[in-house]
């Protein structure tokens, strides 16, 4: 297995909003460089970066430009109406503004097939953007079904007819109805990889459809927590920082990243639900009881690396190399 750790650059990085423009209704997107266009951190299809927002505001958006571009990147950002001030704050940004970005980081990447099947829905299309063109590039098989409230607030839904034709299908809700699961999931093929992303109903759906497929096809991208799957009472457990010599007791009603924090530890962290994988952290003993939305389930039962900030440990201890 591979172990998944942060690539990007810890320390923030200052760009500047180059462009700004609406893709969809209560949707921008912003194209983001070096004040020199000076080459940015490299990235691959599914990565995202974490825009810093100031008042403690850090919010993550998937990188959806073109990733051979070393000078560019660019975000798409919908206007949540119940939002806690993260998009409202990404939405007033200007041309000309700076903005302080970390990452990029990768717990969505795309796997080599030689046949791809593709499903958004609504901003759920922005990690995806990049995985069409690698896809194309690659000679794959590949077709995206793309579903949407209404045409109107489906960014990109023109562009990517226009560019890819009939390997592109478009349901505005509205008008097509719900994205058809059953047709498009319905037989299992070991050749074809699944990547989706959207909104929570439309992933467990998905996950529901694809439960008879090889393990592996299915790859999805949260934008929010998971339910928690297990049942277990939280226990309190005793964690070992290998590299900094620390024994810490976590109470069961506190998070392992908030101890080792408070311990005075330095560990990046962001959206502290467990969706973005920026605390991910290797373990070193111990079972981890994971409870995150980033790993896959082979990589959990590896059980080499978890996100402390909502998972703890089926035992009574963790040995975590911090």
């Amino acid at each position: 297995m591979t172990v998944r750790l942060n690539t990007g650059p810890d320390a923030p990085l200052s760009l500047t909003v180059t462009d700004k423009r609406i893709v969809a209704r209560d949707i921008v997107e912003l194209t983001l460089r070096n004040a020199d266009h000076s080459a940015l951190p490299d990235w691959r299809p599914g990565a995202h970066i974490d825009l810093l927002l100031g008042d403690a505001l850090v919010r993550q958006y998937s990188l959806l430009g073109d990733c051979t571009d070393p000078t560019t990147w660019r975000v798409a950002i919908l206007r949540e109406p119940e939002s806690r001030g993260g998009s409202v704050a990404a939405h007033k940004l200007e041309v000309g503004q700076p903005v302080d970005v970390r990452g990029p980081r990768n717990h969505f990447a795309l796997s080599p097939s030689s046949r791809y099947l593709f499903v958004a829905g609504g901003i759920g299309i922005t990690p995806l953007l990049p995985m069409l063109a690698a896809a194309e590039k690659a000679g794959a098989d590949w077709t995206l079904s793309y579903g949407g409230r209404s045409a109107e607030t489906m960014a990109y839904g023109a562009e990517l007819k226009a560019l890819y034709g009939d390997r592109v299908t478009l349901y505005p809700q509205d008008e097509a109805g719900l994205l058809p699961l059953a047709t498009l999931l319905g037989t299992p093929d070991e050749e074809t990889r699944i990547y989706c992303c959207g909104p929570e109903a439309l992933l467990s759906a998905v996950e529901a459809q694809t439960a008879a497929w090889p393990k592996g096809s299915l790859h999805v991208e949260h934008f929010t927590p998971k339910p928690v799957e297990d049942d277990i009472p939280d226990q309190p457990i005793e964690v070992v920082l290998a590299a900094s010599g620390l024994t810490l007791h976590v109470p069961a009603d506190r998070s392992i990243l908030d101890v080792v924090t408070e311990a005075g530890i330095d560990v990046l962290t962001s959206c502290q639900e467990g969706t973005c994988g920026t605390c991910e952290t290797v373990v070193l003993e111990g079972e981890p009881l994971h409870r995150d939305s980033v790993l896959t389930e082979s990589e959990r039962e590896a059980g080499e690396t978890m996100m402390i900030c909502v998972s703890r440990a089926c035992g009574k201890k963790l040995v975590l190399d911090l």
